[in-house]
């Protein structure tokens, strides 16, 4: 076996790298990794340079392979480090550049070791280590790890972090009225009060596969520069990502736009995997009350019951989406500090900030908006 640094995900066979990522998650695919190298939102320039760490046989053949990024700062992760970075800074050290493992501009969870053997992920990790110590990097961080791939990496002696994330869980509902079944009278009528006057006077569509045209993309374009413009300052994706996005998976894309007569005023963009609807960005040209929750929230209840799906999970942070039926999840994310010095405090922060977010999470828990017994 041969553990390497390869110069981008697409050096590599789409149906090579994808037998390994498997077809639950999107947003390992070979599909959008390269959307996002070859449109120019990763790579030179972007502060995100392409440096997936792989294992191969002999002959080549992909046996393993961990989609990894050299970071010049900590924008676009959603786990936030910049604390550790002006402690390493002020105590003389270089934080940056770091190893991030991750889904670029993703807070969605999934597998960040690709593997055909499960024993192969103390190779990919200490080859991650080791592409640290050759280039100087202070660190590596794996975000948004799948539940289930947490102890490879504790096992590693990788280090752990929670934080909460809101999502919705499909408890055998066939309709949204089911799930509005569950919820306490009040919050149920306060949920159909939002749904009616956000739609109203407007027209809802779902749009996927081949049926997304440039025209839809170019208006979501806008509705995704406003919002990017508010929140963070410069939107991380370019507008060809979206265009090789669509071309590329558009049968895991489902684009919801908000129509006024025949003009999109506001849009959704998710993308589905096997067993969960993703939530991924939102925007508008005109704000209308509860339109940001009906096409954010609502619509993709209704497309995870009538596409059978388990959960839905709606991006980073936003404790409104608790009234709203999603409820408080603990996400994992995992780090390897190369300092020992460094890596001790780290640690201990994280141990005490663990024990926070538990707490928070019983707490949230009490405040769902579903009848109390069930």
């Amino acid at each position: 076996m041969i553990v390497r640094l390869a110069p981008s995900v697409g050096s590599f066979d789409r149906e090579e790298w994808n037998a390994l990522g498997g077809s639950d998650n999107p947003f390992v695919s070979h599909e959008f990794l390269t959307a996002m190298e070859d449109s120019g939102s990763v790579g030179p320039g972007t502060g995100w340079e392409p440096a997936p760490i792989v294992i191969t046989d002999e002959a080549g053949g992909l046996l393993a392979a961990m989609p990894s990024y050299a970071k010049a700062h900590s924008q676009g992760e959603y786990v936030f480090d910049h604390s550790w970075a002006d402690a390493w800074h002020r105590a003389g050290g270089r934080y940056y550049p770091k190893l991030q493992i991750a889904a670029p501009f993703t807070p969605a969870t999934g597998p960040r070791l690709l593997l055909s053997d499960p024993a192969l992920s103390a190779h990919l990790l200490k080859g991650a280590e080791v592409v640290c110590a050759q280039n100087g990097m202070s660190s590596a961080h794996a975000t948004f790890i799948a539940p289930e791939q947490l102890p490879l990496f504790e096992n590693a002696g990788w280090m752990p972090r929670s934080d909460i994330q809101f999502h919705w869980f499909n408890r055998g509902y066939t309709t949204f009225d089911d799930f509005l079944g569950a919820l306490a009278s009040r919050k149920r009528k306060d949920l159909r009060k939002e749904r009616a006057a956000a739609v109203n006077g407007l027209t809802v569509r779902h749009i996927t596969g081949a049926d997304i045209t440039e025209e839809h993309w170019d208006a979501f374009w806008i509705f995704y520069q406003d919002t990017g413009a508010r929140k963070w300052g410069q939107p991380y994706l370019t507008r060809e990502a979206f265009s090789l996005m669509g071309q590329r998976m558009g049968d895991r894309i489902i684009l919801i736009l908000a129509y006024d007569g025949a003009v999109p005023i506001a849009g959704a963009l998710n993308f589905a995997g096997s067993e969960a609807l993703y939530g991924r960005y939102w925007g508008c040209a005109r704000d209308v009350r509860f339109l940001h929750f009906e096409l954010c929230y609502y619509q993709a209840i209704d497309i995870a019951i009538a596409r059978g799906l388990n959960r839905v999970e709606a991006g980073a942070q936003g404790g409104h989406k608790l009234a709203r039926g999603y409820e408080p999840v603990q996400t994992w994310s995992a780090h390897w500090i190369a300092d020992p010095g460094f890596g001790a405090a780290v640690a201990d922060f994280l141990e005490r900030e663990r024990a926070g977010v538990a707490t928070d999470q019983m707490y949230l828990g009490t405040r769902t908006p579903f009848r109390k017994g069930d």
